[in-house]
């Protein structure tokens, strides 16, 4: 199977820094409006995380930012599992250090990569 485009492959990337980013009352808004769980917005970084590595490798990512990328997929897979099911709560985006770091960490990358950190949610389809 082909790879896609890098340019659509930093755009997954980015979309999902994006949302980690975001406050909690954002990420929470984007939840609802999407009807899906809390655990998506760590889902689809770790998809677009899959790629950092690649599009760091074709010049499309900064290499320094590979390091944060990394801190962000530790601190989400230690917040994991069933003993953590109440820091996956709506709530918890506002209260969790766990979440306060990841959105720190996602906002330093978006800045680097674009100069900014604040942007639109991105739309996602969800197939059920």
């Amino acid at each position: 199977m082909e790879s896609p485009e890098p340019s659509f492959r930093r755009r997954l990337l980015m979309d999902a820094l994006t949302v980690l980013a975001a406050d909690a009352q954002a990420q929470v808004g984007w939840l609802v409006r999407h009807a899906v769980m809390t655990d998506e917005i760590a889902l689809d970084f770790d998809h677009a995380f899959r790629m950092a590595e690649g599009l760091a490798e074709e010049g499309q990512l900064a290499r320094a930012v590979l390091a944060d990328l990394r801190e962000i997929d530790v601190i989400l897979r230690e917040m994991s599992g069933g003993e953590n099911a109440d820091r996956w709560t709506r709530e918890a985006l506002s209260t969790d250090e766990g979440w306060a770091l990841v959105r720190r960490l996602a906002r330093r990358v978006l800045v680097a990569e674009l100069g900014k950190w604040q942007a639109c949610l991105p739309e996602i389809t969800v197939i059920r």
